[in-house]
């Protein structure tokens, strides 16, 4: 009932009906786009292709780009490229004083950093779009057919420039979703693609049961799996710490302020989605590069940076952790933190304010980052055990299913983690 009264206040509200129907609209010109190819392509060899490599690390890039890469349209490269560019800023940003200065700029440096990132995607969309354009030149199936019909400079000049403008493209829509819909436009058109392969996985797993790849003890087994998947991400994404506050007394005038308790939510996954992403499109470039070099050693690094092999899986989940702390450290300063609470009156029971409060801000932030990180590890390894033991669609695994049950709590004012300001906002949050 409060979900149906919901729905039905948005078209009560005129600004909200407005964004939501921009919104609507932005997402149904993305999944349009989706559908038109890419000149120079045999359609057949390239859907024999990619239904040959679901399992490997095409299934993954496929699943990010919401279909795109494996029926090869103009948005075959997806937003990945923006996303890449996006890693690198926020690492350049650590390490680097100008980037570091702009960034505190306020409004004005933001938009410095966002217009370098748009450079960034461009030109790791020229030279992802162009190696992939050689390597379709290169590959062919086992009955001779290739998966380009006419090869040549003409081919990969048209393929570049179409790809690299169909991630401009998204990039731009994301951007309008941003400003003018609802808000998060680049989480939202990768929810979108992923939701839109959904009831193709659904109906990919109900025809293997009825060919009777599997029985339906298992077919009930893996509906629980994905339930619970569910469950324990919605359970997860709501847990926080919370690190009681007391606020001294204080007269001002003649009224007497302070004297309440409150206290400071610490989520258990701050950074949200950013790192299974992030992680993700790390080992897909080298892995790209990879499959396009055709070079023993090169074999053999593609080889190791598959989904399914337990070398990647060890290396997926040491950049998750990375980026847990790393986007933790950055979205959260304990220092700030103990002084804003030391200059309006406030303080932890049992510590010191300052210093010691900052220490032990940080302590507790260090643990349940930990335990965050552990949560999205065992639910990102999911697709490979599924895979391996039900061969169940890749769309089921368990970064599809985490970018789509967390849209809820990432749907907010930016894409990437949020300032203390606007996370200390968050309601109805469970106490772990």
């Amino acid at each position: 009932m409060n979900i149906l009264q919901s729905l039905r206040n948005i078209w009560d509200v005129p600004d909200l009906r407005k964004r939501v129907l921009f919104t609507l609209a932005m997402l149904g010109v993305y999944r349009l786009g989706s559908h038109i190819p890419t000149p120079g392509i045999n359609s057949k060899s390239l859907v024999e292709f990619f239904e040959q490599n679901k399992s490997n690390m095409f299934g993954l890039v496929d699943m990010f780009s919401g279909g795109n890469l494996g029926n090869f349209t103009i948005f075959a490269l997806g937003i990945m490229p923006y996303i890449s560019a996006s890693i690198i800023l926020q690492l350049l940003t650590v390490v680097w004083p100008y980037l570091e200065r702009i960034s505190k700029e306020g409004e004005l440096g933001r938009r410095k950093i966002t217009q370098y990132t748009r450079y960034g995607t461009v030109i790791l969309a020229i030279i992802q779009s162009f190696g992939i354009a050689i390597w379709l030149e290169r590959t062919t199936l086992t009955q001779n057919f290739k998966i380009v019909e006419e090869p040549g400079w003409g081919f990969r000049l048209f393929a570049t420039l179409t790809m690299t403008t169909g991630t401009a493209f998204i990039m731009w829509l994301g951007e309008q979703i941003t400003e003018r819909g609802i808000g998060n436009g680049i989480s939202l058109i990768i929810f979108a693609g992923i939701v839109a392969d959904m009831p193709d996985g659904l109906a990919k797993l109900f025809t293997l049961g009825s060919l009777g790849d599997f029985d339906a003890l298992t077919m009930i087994l893996i509906l629980l799996i994905v339930i619970s998947t569910i469950a324990a991400i919605c359970f997860f994404e709501r847990a926080h710490r919370r690190i009681p506050v007391q606020y001294t007394k204080r007269m001002v005038g003649r009224k007497m302020y302070g004297g309440s308790q409150t206290h400071l939510p610490l989520k258990l996954n701050v950074s949200g989605v950013i790192p299974p992403i992030f992680a993700s499109s790390i080992l897909m470039f080298p892995a790209q590069l990879a499959n396009m070099i055709d070079t023993p050693w090169m074999r053999a690094l593609s080889n190791a940076l598959q989904p399914s092999d337990w070398r990647y899986e060890v290396m997926y989940v040491a950049m998750i952790f990375f980026f847990s702390f790393f986007y933790t450290a950055v979205s959260f300063n304990p220092v700030d933190v103990a002084e804003n609470l030391k200059k309006g009156g406030g303080f932890v029971p049992g510590i010191r304010p300052g210093k010691k409060t900052a220490e032990y801000i940080d302590r507790v932030l260090t643990r349940i980052t930990f335990a965050g990180a552990a949560y999205l590890s065992a639910i990102c390894i999911l697709p490979s055990l599924m895979q391996s033991q039900f061969k169940v669609p890749f769309a089921f695994g368990g970064t599809g299913l985490l970018i789509v049950s967390s849209a809820e709590y990432e749907c907010r004012d930016q894409p990437f983690p949020l300032p203390l300001s606007v996370s200390l906002r968050f309601k109805q949050n469970r106490k772990i």
